[in-house]
């Protein structure tokens, strides 16, 4: 198989991007909307491009969907708990690390990117280390770059079916987003996974649900009085929205990194919230406006639809996709445990003894996983859906990545307004045949 480097023309802002450092993408982030071939009709920045729509070239895209999702080697793991010490915490529900955080190591999110030429999925959330760090603790961004570039899955042909209009898109965004020439990436979080490892977390730290909607308990729970003090419980509400949380930090903190990576590369572009969730995901009500696809269902209980998964590609672990929560539990604790996952000893890892590490996490008994099902399962009868009160699929951010129209930014800006590598972005990436 080829390399990279061997199949693409790296031109000098390749070594540019290297040498750039992070105080300069940290000082230097700003949101940078106006791309080339772009128009703003009418105000104080009515002004229409003079240049061509120029598409982001594939070295490019590989780029910024690496700083978004691409893999950073193996997840550390978190060490210890004093309530079950020795055990190792097993909590985590990859082995591998990405380049944003993830709450417990959950990583429940997966990266959706689309342009001119189709919809995309980067599918490596259960991915193994992409390449072994060296002493010095780097990686080799072209091994990095490789691997991502096989993880990419095309999933539809042409731009995402998602015009730039209202209400589809925010009024302030009609004339930037999802626009020819763009690539626009949409991290999706499953929500409904996230609130299973939670339910996981919470049992071995010593806690149950209560259904705070309903104000009462978990009808059974005091059958596992052996395992856990029923009466140590977080409410249902608090701890759904604690989960959304910690999947919007996930997801944003993905965008916020392709953010950095934009000041580096000189490219335009920016993260941000204005698009509609569900028309995104699938559920806009309109044939014509199919978003990513995902199946969703619809209650008079509901507020909103309820997106739960893409088929074979991204499903949520809940119902439809799954009979019940006790067989989504399984395919959780498969994740974890099974072939490839943080705490099964024949997974590689960065450890001088991975397999000891690795099978230093206490397994979850047959009592453990029913408890967890009790839980998960009622809340699914209770509100028609898992989560209850939140939704099965989650996104929020967005980040999208262009050209800058530097002409714009020279008319209505003081000088300053772009950074050097914005300057010289063209004349770095794209001349000689560089692609």
């Amino acid at each position: 198989m080829k390399t990279l480097t061997e199949k693409l023309t790296v031109p000098p802002g390749f070594q540019n991007m290297q040498a750039f450092t992070l105080l300069e993408a940290l000082l230097g982030r700003r949101s940078r909307r106006f791309f080339q071939g772009a128009e703003i009709p009418d105000g104080v920045f009515a002004y229409k491009s003079r240049q061509t729509i120029a598409p982001l070239s594939e070295l490019e895209k590989l780029l910024v969907i690496t700083a978004c999702g691409g893999n950073t080697s193996w997840h550390n793991l978190i060490y210890r708990a004093e309530r079950y010490a020795p055990y190792l915490s097993n909590y985590a529900g990859a082995a591998g690390g990405r380049t944003f955080p993830s709450a417990a190591g959950f990583h429940t999110s997966m990266t959706f990117f689309t342009d001119d030429e189709g919809v995309y999925v980067l599918d490596n959330r259960d991915a193994p280390a992409s390449t072994e760090r060296a002493a010095d603790a780097s990686l080799k961004l072209e091994e990095v770059l490789n691997a991502l570039k096989q993880q990419i899955r095309k999933i539809k042909e042409g731009r995402l079916k998602l015009p730039p209009a209202v209400p589809y898109v925010e009024p302030h965004n009609t004339w930037v987003v999802n626009h020819p020439g763009t690539l626009l990436v949409i991290p999706v979080g499953d929500l409904a996974q996230h609130v299973l490892l939670t339910l996981c977390y919470m049992l071995q730290n010593g806690l149950v649900l209560t259904d705070d909607v309903n104000g009462r308990a978990i009808p059974g729970i005091e059958k596992f009085r052996d395992l856990v003090d029923p009466d140590n419980v977080w409410a249902l509400t608090f701890v759904e929205q604690l989960a959304m949380a910690e999947l919007t930090a996930e997801l944003s903190t993905s965008c916020y990194a392709g953010a950095l990576m934009l000041q580096a590369m000189g490219l335009g572009g920016w993260m941000f919230d204005g698009i509609d969730p569900f028309a995104m995901l699938g559920a806009s009500g309109e044939p014509d406006v199919p978003g990513l696809g995902f199946r969703y269902d619809e209650s008079d209980r509901w507020a909103y639809p309820n997106p739960t998964g893409l088929a074979g590609i991204m499903e949520g672990f809940c119902p439809p996709h799954y009979r019940d929560l006790r067989a989504a539990v399984e395919a959780l604790c498969d994740r974890k445990f099974g072939s490839g996952g943080p705490f099964n000893p024949n997974t590689p890892g960065p450890w001088k003894d991975s397999a000891r590490v690795r099978a230093a996490a206490k397994v979850h008994s047959e009592e453990f996983k029913e408890c967890v099902a009790l839980q998960a399962q009622y809340v699914f009868d209770t509100f028609g859906k898992f989560p209850g009160t939140v939704p099965s699929i989650f996104l929020l951010t967005y980040l999208q990545a262009h050209h800058l129209d530097l002409e714009f930014y020279d008319k209505f800006y003081k000088p300053g307004a772009y950074l050097k590598t914005h300057a010289e972005h063209m004349a770095c990436w794209h001349s000689d045949g560089a692609n």
